[in-house]
């Protein structure tokens, strides 16, 4: 009996095309501070830290930190409360890390994770916002929404997948829906984690060379590096045009994930009125790399 021949492996999507534009695309002070930097160094000039935060100083904080939460979710169940929290930013900025941070101890039936993808054909002919209202929490819930309803206002604008009409309409309508929501008694937090081009970078090379964490690569994140000042613009545009009294962003710059971690929930808690609440175990945000739009660099 003949025997079969070994396939050979598959090639992974994408895998590659960020070290070719490391080498043949990249600006070259970006280029520069990748190749030149440690690897706990914070690699934007601007950032008010050199170094990451380090990791005995994370987790005390973050331990007292995480008790706070199954605190506040339990307040909430106890009084049928709701919390909607909005995860926005640059890709690789950390957002996925930052949710599971906040969701690791909490109940999963009662804190979830909404990350939608891409919208069915009878989806996209729907109300833009209409897909996302069902994903709202129940009393007693915590959503955590990895991307919303802004990808209207940056990547879809970036990569045209949708009209300018469609765009503007979508900024028209975006005031009232939020008001709506918290009208309806939902708390909304929205956070927005913004990272450096170079760190930006630095974090897509090591998914390509994490067979753990190749899987995460898209056409979207090889495309969009090369779109920085297009999703700058956008950026910009999309938190100027939503930032408000009723639904107010917090930027958390996002190059030490320690410290944007930290802040993401600080902002959460500080954002609720749960009982047995202690402000000196939560602390104040740092507002060096926590505030509001104006804290947008890049």
């Amino acid at each position: 009996m003949a025997k079969s021949k070994a396939s050979a492996p598959q090639a992974i999507p994408f895998v590659g095309d960020i070290t070719k534009y490391l080498e043949t695309g990249a600006p070259a002070a970006i280029r520069k501070a990748i190749e030149t930097g440690g690897k706990d160094d914070i690699l934007s000039e601007t950032y008010p830290y050199d170094a990451e935060m380090k990791g005995k100083d994370y987790d005390k904080q973050m331990e007292k930190l995480q008790v706070e939460l199954v605190k506040m979710l339990h307040d909430l169940r106890g009084g049928g409360k709701r919390l909607c929290v909005v995860f926005e930013g640059r890709d690789a900025a950390g957002k996925g890390g930052a949710i599971e941070r906040m969701r690791e101890n909490l109940n999963p039936r009662n804190a979830y994770i909404v990350a939608l993808p891409k919208p069915t054909e009878r989806e996209a002919t729907q109300w833009y916002f209409q897909r996302y209202i069902d994903w709202l929490p129940a009393a007693g819930e915590i959503a955590l929404f990895d991307r919303s309803w802004y990808n209207r206002g940056v990547v879809e604008h970036v990569f045209g997948f949708c009209t300018p009409e469609q765009r503007k309409l979508f900024f028209r309508q975006l005031p009232e829906f939020e008001k709506m929501i918290v009208d309806e008694g939902i708390t909304l937090v929205k956070l927005w984690l913004n990272v450096g081009r170079a760190e930006q970078l630095r974090r897509f090379l090591a998914r390509e060379k994490d067979p753990l964490k190749q899987w995460k690569l898209s056409w979207i994140d090889v495309e969009g590096l090369k779109k920085w000042d297009e999703y700058t613009a956008a950026i910009r545009e999309t938190l100027e045009a939503s930032h408000s009294d009723h639904a107010p962003w917090t930027v958390i710059r996002a190059d030490d994930k320690k410290r944007a971690r930290i802040a993401a929930i600080q902002t959460v808690l500080n954002a609720v009125d749960y009982a047995g609440k202690d402000r000196e175990a939560i602390g104040k945000a740092d507002d060096r790399m926590c505030g509001g739009p104006g804290l947008l660099d890049g």
